[in-house]
Protein backbone atom coordinates (compact mmCIF):
# COMPACT_ATOMS: atom_id res chain seq x y z
CA UNK A 1 0.00 0.00 0.00
CA UNK A 2 1.33 3.44 -0.91
CA UNK A 3 0.82 5.93 1.91
CA UNK A 4 0.40 9.70 1.67
CA UNK A 5 2.42 11.90 3.99
CA UNK A 6 -0.41 14.31 4.80
CA UNK A 7 -2.58 11.78 6.67
CA UNK A 8 -1.85 9.34 9.50
CA UNK A 9 -1.17 5.80 8.24
CA UNK A 10 -3.75 4.23 10.54
CA UNK A 11 -6.44 6.54 9.09
CA UNK A 12 -5.40 5.65 5.54
CA UNK A 13 -5.72 1.97 6.42
CA UNK A 14 -9.11 2.61 8.02
CA UNK A 15 -10.17 4.33 4.77
CA UNK A 16 -8.98 1.32 2.79
CA UNK A 17 -11.03 -1.04 4.95
CA UNK A 18 -14.03 1.24 4.46
CA UNK A 19 -13.45 1.15 0.70
CA UNK A 20 -13.41 -2.64 0.86
CA UNK A 21 -16.69 -2.65 2.76
CA UNK A 22 -18.30 -0.22 0.29
CA UNK A 23 -17.12 -2.33 -2.66
CA UNK A 24 -18.56 -5.48 -1.10
CA UNK A 25 -15.31 -7.24 -0.28
CA UNK A 26 -16.57 -7.57 3.29
CA UNK A 27 -20.33 -7.90 3.85
CA UNK A 28 -22.25 -6.93 6.96
CA UNK A 29 -21.72 -9.40 9.79
CA UNK A 30 -18.75 -10.91 7.90
CA UNK A 31 -15.41 -11.39 9.61
CA UNK A 32 -12.57 -9.21 8.37
CA UNK A 33 -8.93 -10.34 8.44
CA UNK A 34 -7.27 -10.42 11.86
CA UNK A 35 -4.88 -7.69 12.96
CA UNK A 36 -1.88 -9.84 12.01
CA UNK A 37 -3.41 -10.90 8.68
CA UNK A 38 -4.19 -7.32 7.71
CA UNK A 39 -0.75 -6.13 8.86
CA UNK A 40 0.73 -8.69 6.48
CA UNK A 41 -1.55 -7.57 3.63
CA UNK A 42 -0.60 -3.89 3.86
CA UNK A 43 2.91 -4.51 5.18
CA UNK A 44 2.77 -2.42 8.35
CA UNK A 45 3.21 -3.05 12.06
CA UNK A 46 0.32 -4.85 13.78
CA UNK A 47 0.03 -1.95 16.27
CA UNK A 48 -0.85 0.37 13.38
CA UNK A 49 -3.59 -2.01 12.26
CA UNK A 50 -4.86 -2.19 15.83
CA UNK A 51 -5.19 1.61 15.85
CA UNK A 52 -7.13 1.40 12.57
CA UNK A 53 -9.45 -1.25 13.98
CA UNK A 54 -9.95 0.74 17.19
CA UNK A 55 -10.81 3.81 15.14
CA UNK A 56 -13.33 1.90 13.02
CA UNK A 57 -14.80 0.26 16.11
CA UNK A 58 -15.25 3.66 17.79
CA UNK A 59 -17.23 4.77 14.72
CA UNK A 60 -19.41 1.66 14.87
CA UNK A 61 -18.20 0.38 11.50
CA UNK A 62 -16.73 -2.85 12.87
CA UNK A 63 -17.15 -4.72 16.14
CA UNK A 64 -15.16 -7.33 18.01
CA UNK A 65 -16.37 -10.79 18.98
CA UNK A 66 -13.98 -11.66 21.75
CA UNK A 67 -11.75 -14.57 20.79
CA UNK A 68 -13.17 -14.75 17.26
CA UNK A 69 -12.20 -11.50 15.55
CA UNK A 70 -13.56 -8.32 14.05
CA UNK A 71 -16.76 -8.19 12.02
CA UNK A 72 -18.48 -5.62 9.83
CA UNK A 73 -21.32 -3.96 11.71
CA UNK A 74 -24.88 -4.02 10.39
CA UNK A 75 -25.46 -0.83 8.40
CA UNK A 76 -21.71 -0.16 8.08
CA UNK A 77 -21.81 0.63 4.37
CA UNK A 78 -24.57 3.18 4.86
CA UNK A 79 -22.68 4.69 7.81
CA UNK A 80 -19.44 4.98 5.84
CA UNK A 81 -21.18 6.66 2.90
CA UNK A 82 -22.87 9.17 5.24
CA UNK A 83 -19.58 9.98 7.01
CA UNK A 84 -17.72 10.42 3.73
CA UNK A 85 -20.46 12.52 2.16
CA UNK A 86 -20.48 14.83 5.18
CA UNK A 87 -16.67 15.07 5.15
CA UNK A 88 -16.62 15.83 1.41
CA UNK A 89 -19.32 18.50 1.64
CA UNK A 90 -17.72 20.06 4.71
CA UNK A 91 -14.02 19.88 3.82
CA UNK A 92 -13.51 19.39 0.09
CA UNK A 93 -16.30 20.97 -1.93
CA UNK A 94 -15.29 24.59 -1.34
CA UNK A 95 -11.75 23.88 -2.59
CA UNK A 96 -13.22 22.00 -5.57
CA UNK A 97 -15.53 24.90 -6.49
CA UNK A 98 -12.71 27.42 -6.05
CA UNK A 99 -10.56 25.44 -8.50
CA UNK A 100 -13.37 25.24 -11.06
CA UNK A 101 -14.01 28.97 -10.75
CA UNK A 102 -10.32 29.93 -10.86
CA UNK A 103 -9.64 27.74 -13.88
CA UNK A 104 -12.75 28.94 -15.68
CA UNK A 105 -14.11 25.45 -16.23
CA UNK A 106 -17.71 25.72 -17.45
CA UNK A 107 -20.32 23.57 -15.72
CA UNK A 108 -21.28 21.93 -19.03
CA UNK A 109 -17.71 20.65 -19.48
CA UNK A 110 -17.69 19.33 -15.93
CA UNK A 111 -21.07 17.68 -16.43
CA UNK A 112 -19.89 15.94 -19.60
CA UNK A 113 -16.77 14.69 -17.82
CA UNK A 114 -18.85 13.40 -14.91
CA UNK A 115 -21.27 11.59 -17.22
CA UNK A 116 -18.33 9.93 -19.02
CA UNK A 117 -16.82 8.94 -15.68
CA UNK A 118 -20.16 7.46 -14.55
CA UNK A 119 -20.44 5.38 -17.73
CA UNK A 120 -16.98 3.92 -17.14
CA UNK A 121 -17.83 3.09 -13.54
CA UNK A 122 -21.01 1.29 -14.53
CA UNK A 123 -19.35 -0.77 -17.26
Amino acid sequence: MNFKENKAIYLQIADRICDEIILGQYAEEERIPSVREYASIVEVNANTIMRSFDHLQSQGIIYNKRGIGYFVSPGAKKMILAIRKERFLKDDIEWFFRQIYTLGIPFTELEAMYLEFSKKQNS
